[in-house]
């Protein structure tokens, strides 16, 4: 169950793109948030922005001795993760990249979005790809593959940390996925970022406004003194 402060938090970051959240976790000195490879590739990631609780799925290269059919039916499997998932999160599968066998399919997706899932984000390859397109859940992915997860991976564990797209995800990190992609907020620094990103926004929309008015880029963008009081004359107004 997501808390009041979560809630009003991200109802502040539906409002604000993954581009603004970088920048203000780059002056952080956070540079390293965006997943990469995962990119929108269901209806219900398409046009929107979506921003959860990260609960992570972890994955390592494929051993033969592990990777096979008979995994599915172990307590600990992707099966048993789904499970565990809240409603209202979103699922970070570090699928390590691979792109020639399909980390999750349609029938688990639609077990995922029965629960309440929020998204699926991974820089791995789905399967079934007509199924998951059919089941209403936004999934970020970096495409799709035919052949089944034990093809090319080990499933290991859920909620420990993981590295999905080059980026360390831990258990409960907030992930916020647009049309840019998937970024994420470390969960120490969420109140902070939201607060600095709600501000950034309403600058570049004064800006914009400027911009459209025919507004010179030097000393606008970024503000330089002059710019910056009217810009806080226009808060007050």
């Amino acid at each position: 169950m997501t808390s009041p402060k979560d809630a009003e938090n991200f109802k502040a970051l539906a409002g604000v793109t993954t581009a603004t959240l970088t920048t203000i976790l780059l002056k952080k000195g956070l540079r390293n948030v965006w997943i990469r490879g995962a990119f929108p590739i269901t209806p219900a990631a398409q046009g929107k922005r979506i921003v959860g609780r990260a609960f992570t799925v972890r994955f390592v290269p494929a051993r033969e001795d592990l990777a096979t059919p008979e995994s599915w039916s172990s307590p600990k499997s992707t099966r048993a993760a789904i499970e565990q998932m809240p409603a209202g999160c979103i699922a970070v599968v570090d699928a390590n990249g691979v792109k020639d066998a399909g980390f999750w399919g349609d029938i688990l997706c639609a077990r995922m979005a029965r629960r309440g899932v929020a998204a699926l984000v991974s820089d791995g390859a789905v399967r079934d790809l007509a199924g998951v397109l059919s089941t209403g859940l936004a999934v970020w992915a970096s495409g799709a593959a035919a052949p089944p997860s034990v093809a090319g991976l080990t499933f290991v564990d859920w909620q420990q940390p993981v590295g999905c797209g080059g980026v360390a995800v831990f258990p409960d990190d907030v992930i916020v996925a647009d049309q840019d992609g998937a970024v994420l907020i470390p969960a120490s620094l969420v109140d902070e970022v939201v607060g600095l990103a709600v501000e950034q926004e309403r600058m570049e929309g004064w800006i914009m406004d400027e911009v459209h008015g025919g507004a010179a880029l030097p000393g606008l963008y970024p503000l330089n003194a002059e710019n910056k009081a009217r810009y806080e004359a226009s808060k007050k107004s």
